[in-house]
């Protein structure tokens, strides 16, 4: 499918490795003009796609960094037509366990990044005719049977009402917002920290768990956050699409 991205210019958020940099490159690939934001990770691109893609770094969490990298994303390339608010972080722990500090720094990220993001680039926005939006929530926001991941699923349930909201509130400018919640997917945040024979034994247990048998992968999640950048998906706005090979063991499929 030719998604005719060329003439757009697409901020990608948590662009540095994994899902994010998947996306980035992916989008370049369709023809986009990207910027990829970075905090701690300095992402690297090959290929001749690469030269269609600039790096910011910035702390989406710290409104005066997405000031900062906005001005710096206008100088470079005039301003944006999507945005791909992808920054997350988690971590986990029983929630009679409460920390507060690790609660209120998976908040400031996930939720909070990606409202500084979009509203920072709102103006822009409003000036683009193919304005488009896409928020990486996560099962776990619609219903998943995940231990120890009640803090992380209620920052991704709040990206999800922050989407559906803006699809509302942006009606009058034409601004499309979408959700993408994938599942487990194979990545540096997944797999960290975890020996070969516990990562094989995770595959093995969220494979016996799909519908499709398998796991997923971060082009799974490129592929559709680049339909839902593009006009190809013109006709959808406010939704949430859960991409987690049909978990057997999760909630989303109720709702």
């Amino acid at each position: 499918m030719d998604l005719n991205l060329k003439g757009m210019r697409i901020l990608v958020t948590g662009a540095g490795k994994g899902i994010g940099k998947h996306i980035a490159m992916r989008l370049a690939i369709e023809g986009a003009t990207v910027a990829a934001n970075y905090n701690r990770t300095v992402p690297e691109f090959d290929g001749p796609e690469s030269s269609n893609i600039k790096t910011y770094r910035a702390d989406v969490s710290d409104r005066d960094d997405v000031r900062k990298m906005g001005a710096k994303v206008r100088e470079d390339i005039g301003g944006l037509d999507g945005i791909v608010n992808n920054a997350g972080l988690w971590y986990l722990f029983p929630f009679e366990e409460f920390d507060e500090e690790k609660f209120n720094r998976i908040m400031d990220v996930n939720l909070m990044g990606s409202i500084y993001t979009t509203m920072e680039f709102l103006p822009d926005l409003k000036n683009s005719k193919r304005a488009s939006v896409v928020n990486i929530a996560s099962n776990a926001g619609v219903g998943t049977s995940a231990l120890n991941t009640t803090a992380y699923s209620i920052s991704k349930a709040a990206v999800i009402m922050f989407t559906k909201r803006m699809a509302l509130e942006m009606e009058k400018y034409k601004i499309r917002f979408n959700a993408v919640a994938p599942g487990w997917i194979k990545t540096d945040l997944t797999t960290g920290g975890k020996s070969l024979p516990e990562i094989e034994a995770m595959e093995k247990s969220f494979i016996e768990r799909s519908t499709v048998c398998r796991t997923g992968t971060t082009d799974d999640v490129a592929d559709l956050v680049s339909y839902l950048i593009s006009e190809k998906s013109s006709f959808m706005n406010g939704q949430v699409l859960v991409i987690d090979g049909g978990r057997k063991d999760n909630l989303t499929h109720s709702v």
